[in-house]
């Protein structure tokens, strides 16, 4: 079987401690690993000189998704005296209309359970799928709530949602960290990491260079979801929400060079380049058997192991060269995954 085809051909072994736990402070000084296709050269840099490797007839897509607080503790609805159960924790993942919200909740619950949370949030189980999801209704204060008034309470009682190989609590600091400097349109359960790594200054520098666009892409849980099936293209790919403003889709359809900070936005932008769909839901699978059509670089981080991200990644050099620059980037101690280094793709 042609291995590109196959999950296990994706693996690799990541030393525990180059799993990064917090940012590079300043952001821009995180190591960037640059590799130019035309050339096959691999330059070892850090990202404050990213802009001198960056194409100069290049436009640049961001993504100015905002990550919500989507992580609440509570307790669960008891028999006897309503609030007052047993511990629940809820992550929220994505609205699937005005009043229903697909979530993870560890914890048992039933159909009709009760889940009790500060600021009296009350969200109630109406759907069990066989993923392990849930799907519930909010109400605050006994009201039926809008999805854009549950992210202002989700603010006051929520939690950062960290990626679980972290494997630590969020802390203050996290509120600032795991945002982008032009996060925006509130929705996203994962930051969209590629663009962590700009400080003020460096991102003032890139717009004064380039001509970019926003897209919004709300990133889902669905992302960390790693591929459990033998064969990549029987994975069921996560959806997640998205629009294209006029202005970014017009440059779409220019031929003008795109970087794509990001594999949110590049999914997104390849989504579009084959639907012409401006919004709604996205579940473009990119990887060798599908490759971009549109976005001529990419900067990302490194992703974990049998993921569709380093699926993506394969998507632009193929699957061989994208696990040699991986074992290069552990030779060379970069940190891995959402506070981790970067790699620019040109």
């Amino acid at each position: 079987m042609d291995l590109e085809l196959l999950t296990s051909s994706y693996d690799y072994e990541l030393p525990a401690h180059l799993i990064a736990q917090y940012p590079t402070q300043p952001r821009d000084h995180a190591k960037l690993l640059v590799y130019n296709r035309k050339r096959d050269k691999i330059t070892h840099t850090t990202f404050s000189h990213f802009l001198e490797f960056l194409p100069k007839e290049c436009d640049v897509f961001l993504n100015d998704t905002k990550v919500i607080k989507a992580r609440i503790f509570g307790k669960k609805e008891s028999e006897e005296h309503g609030q007052g159960g047993g511990k629940v924790e809820l992550l929220f993942n994505k609205p699937l209309n005005s009043h229903e919200y697909l979530v993870m909740i560890r914890g048992k619950v039933n159909l009709g359970t009760k889940l009790f949370f500060d600021n009296e949030l009350v969200a109630t189980v109406i759907q069990l799928n066989d993923d392990g999801s849930r799907v519930v209704t909010f109400k605050h204060k006994e009201q039926d709530i809008r999805f854009e008034e549950l992210v202002q309470v989700l603010d006051k009682i929520g939690h950062i949602p960290l990626p679980p190989y972290m494997q630590r609590e969020d802390n203050k600091k996290d509120e600032r960290d795991y945002q982008t400097l032009f996060a925006k349109n509130a929705g996203a359960v994962a930051a969209p990491t590629a663009s962590l790594h700009f400080t003020p200054k460096l991102f003032n520098e890139l717009k004064e260079r380039h001509t970019t666009h926003k897209i919004t892409l709300h990133v889902g849980a669905g992302t960390f979801k790693p591929v459990e099936t033998e064969k990549i293209l029987d994975h069921p790919m996560h959806s997640e929400y998205f629009e294209i403003p006029k202005e970014s889709a017009d440059a779409l359809r220019s031929n003008r060079d795109i970087l794509a900070i990001g594999t949110t936005v590049t999914r997104t932008v390849e989504y579009f380049v084959r639907t012409e769909e401006s919004f709604g839901t996205c579940d473009l699978f990119l990887n060798p058997i599908n490759r971009p059509q549109r976005v001529t670089h990419l900067l990302t981080n490194f992703h974990l192991p049998k993921s569709t991200l380093i699926m993506l990644v394969s998507a632009f050099i193929g699957r061989e060269k994208t696990l040699e620059l991986y074992h290069e980037a552990i030779e060379q101690e970069y940190r891995f995954f959402s506070y981790g280094d970067a790699m620019l793709i040109i």
